[in-house]
């Protein structure tokens, strides 16, 4: 009987010690992926949560709102109104969320990658916004507002005809033009119609 447990306590202590190992490797391979998981693979990931975040931005504003799509250096996101904001990533200076999202969103950054997301751009959805004239509101760096409408997006710079976000773009509405560097867009919100204009 003495021999049987003294066996019986070899294999549970060695059990143990595989345990112990085991998780030690585990931990180790999960911190190993969290340091190469992105902003933008975490981003997808609160997206596939469907969860509501507050998105601050480094104009100052922040903007509650659920993640719709994540682009190459962009987020789609749709406010409380039903409004589509569309956020440089780059311009992001945090985003708060429920403690429960922070641990899935990691988790969740693990899933496949969007392969045809990953290649659209700020500027390309920008000039997707200009050939269909929509009207638009800007927020800069310096923390202007701007209403009007893309009439072309360069590799690098966009031409906005400023004009009330309610109005169309014809000539007798345009109040000015503007050449704005695409590194000053902080967010556009697409289908603006407000009177706050810069």
């Amino acid at each position: 009987m003495h021999w049987e447990s003294f066996f019986q306590d070899l294999e549970d202590q060695l059990a143990a010690e595989w345990e112990a190992e085991r998780a030690a490797l585990d931990s180790e391979a999960e911190r190993l992926r969290v340091s190469r998981l992105t902003l933008r693979e975490r981003l997808s990931g609160l997206g596939a949560l469907a969860e509501d975040v507050r998105l601050e931005l480094s104009d100052g504003s922040a903007h509650d709102a659920r993640i719709d799509s994540v682009g190459a250096d962009w987020v789609g996101a749709r406010t409380a109104d039903g409004s589509l904001l569309i956020v440089r990533a780059d311009r992001i200076s945090a985003i708060g969320l429920q403690g429960r999202a922070v641990v899935e969103s990691a988790r969740a950054g693990a899933a496949p990658a969007d392969r045809l997301g990953e290649r659209i751009t700020f500027g390309f959805a920008l000039r997707d916004l200009a050939r269909r004239r929509v009207p638009v509101m800007v927020g800069t760096a310096s923390g202007r507002l701007v209403t009007g409408t893309f009439d072309r997006v360069a590799s690098d710079h966009a031409d906005l005809a400023v004009h009330d976000g309610d109005a169309p773009r014809r000539a007798g509405e345009v109040r000015a033009f503007r050449i704005v560097p695409l590194t000053e867009l902080v967010w556009v919100r697409p289908g603006a119609d407000s009177d706050r204009v810069g």
